[in-house]
């Protein structure tokens, strides 16, 4: 056997004709619609089995209570400790939101029995959420007053968090269908927008707390909806198509999940930048009282002389004095009439008539309006002494109608307010910072006690 002495040189490949480049290009295209066509089939067995195995996925199991027991124990205490970080691991322990997937692909299969599988366990995961928050709720009553600005913030709503909740709602149904990994992330932002504001709901309904329960309750039920209605939506954009039975339960679904958003937004209930709307009060009655005790006393007295000296010198005093004690102004004046005349025949000089009219006014103090205009928390703090007992908390826009005393403790000045509240008046202190007045700025300074005296000339 024998060998070549020619070297042997390596020569390159030649290079690809435009011809098989668009070829290749051609065969990547149809793998990606194979692909397509395989993870969402066109035809019915196809799409029976990808939505039944979507289902299989989305059945809810035990994690999802044990870690709602768990998320809503620490959001209920990061409430009461008003820390977002505490709020924050509370939501990253929330349980993967997948049942509410399953429940939209019950109502697109229009499947009753699987529909009330996945509500229930929605339902009970919503209820365990609120026990925590309600728990927390009883302990903050051992702490009030305190500051409780995350869970005024969580029980209104906001656009920017509809706005998140909305691309969250489309990211998981879709992330859900595409992939057999957990949408972890997506799963994150739903469970955030359900179950804080059921949680302070809940947390409201037990410190008494005004303006939280049922505020949070109604935010939860928006968020919902409007998570639905884009999760349904999706499923329809990617190609799962509804039954016969499943057109009509998701067209009825939609009917109702819109009304559901009209009356809780669009007729007052909540509304996008605070839940319950500030409505006008009506302003307190003044009354005065006025009680008027004259008390005249003449006494005439003749006298005849002999001597014809006419002469006639009245002479009238007019002194009031204004004294105010509490709130309540008692006004005294006293006039004084003195008259002597001489007459020579027949005389009689009379002699000094007196008399006296004593006036009692009792006035309510001058009020004048306000609103409460607080820059964090959307609301402020109604306590029944400065910095004392806390009362209520009244949330911006909130009319209220301030007294002219005032207090500095500390170096912050509280005013003296008055508001409506289910029709009875509740008296007591707010930071002076937090108010804009509606009526010209009142003016604290101490009032005077007047004294007048009055001597016409004769």
């Amino acid at each position: 056997m024998s060998f070549s002495n020619n070297p042997i040189i390596p020569t390159e490949p030649p290079p690809p004709s435009v011809l098989d480049a668009n070829a290749a290009a051609s065969a990547r295209s149809r793998r990606r619609r194979a692909n397509r066509r395989e993870m969402f089939p066109a035809d019915a067995e196809g799409q029976a089995a990808l939505i039944s195995a979507l289902s299989r996925r989305a059945y809810p199991s035990i994690e999802l209570f044990v870690f709602s027991l768990v998320c809503g124990a620490i959001i209920g205490l990061g409430f009461l400790l008003d820390s977002q970080a505490v709020l924050l691991l509370g939501i990253l322990i929330t349980p993967l939101m997948t049942p509410w997937v399953g429940f939209l692909l019950a109502i697109l299969t229009g499947a009753p029995r699987f529909l009330f599988e996945t509500l229930m366990a929605l339902f009970v995961s919503a209820v365990i959420v609120f026990i925590g928050g309600l728990l927390t709720g009883f302990a903050a009553r051992l702490f009030l007053p305190m500051t409780l600005s995350n869970v005024f913030i969580h029980a209104r709503l906001w656009i920017p968090e509809l706005v998140v909740l909305a691309i969250g709602a489309i990211t998981l149904v879709a992330s859900f269908a595409q992939s057999e990994n957990k949408p972890v992330l997506p799963s994150v932002v739903i469970a955030y927008a359900f179950y804080l504001p059921i949680n302070a709901g809940g947390f409201g309904l037990g410190s008494g707390v005004a303006g939280i329960w049922p505020q949070g309750i109604l935010v939860f039920a928006v968020h919902f909806t409007l998570a639905s209605i884009f999760g349904l939506l999706t499923l329809f954009a990617i190609k799962l198509r509804p039954t016969a039975r499943g057109i009509i339960f998701s067209g009825v679904t939609l009917v109702l999940f819109a009304g559901v958003l009209f009356i809780l937004m669009g007729s007052g209930f909540p509304s996008p930048t605070q839940v319950i709307a500030a409505t006008s009060l009506p302003l307190p009655t003044l009354t005065a009282e006025q009680t008027i005790i004259p008390s005249p006393t003449p006494s005439l007295t003749a006298t005849t002389t002999s001597k014809p000296a006419p002469s006639k010198t009245p002479t009238i005093s007019l002194t009031a004095s204004t004294t105010s004690t509490d709130g309540t102004i008692t006004s005294t004046a006293a006039i004084t009439s003195t008259a002597t005349n001489t007459i020579v025949s027949p005389s009689a000089t009379p002699s000094t008539p007196t008399a006296t009219i004593s006036t009692t006014m009792t006035n309510e103090p001058q009020l004048i309006s306000g609103k409460v205009s607080a820059s964090e928390g959307g609301g402020a703090n109604l306590r029944q002494t400065p910095n004392g007992k806390y009362l209520m908390t009244l949330d911006n826009g909130t009319i209220v109608e301030i007294f002219s005393d005032f207090k500095q403790v500390n170096g912050v000045a509280w005013i003296h307010v008055v508001v409506t509240r289910n029709g009875q008046l509740v008296e007591g202190w707010l930071l002076e910072s937090v108010v804009s007045y509606a009526t010209p700025e009142p003016n604290f300074n101490p009032s005077v006690t007047p004294t007048t005296g009055v001597t016409p000339a004769p």
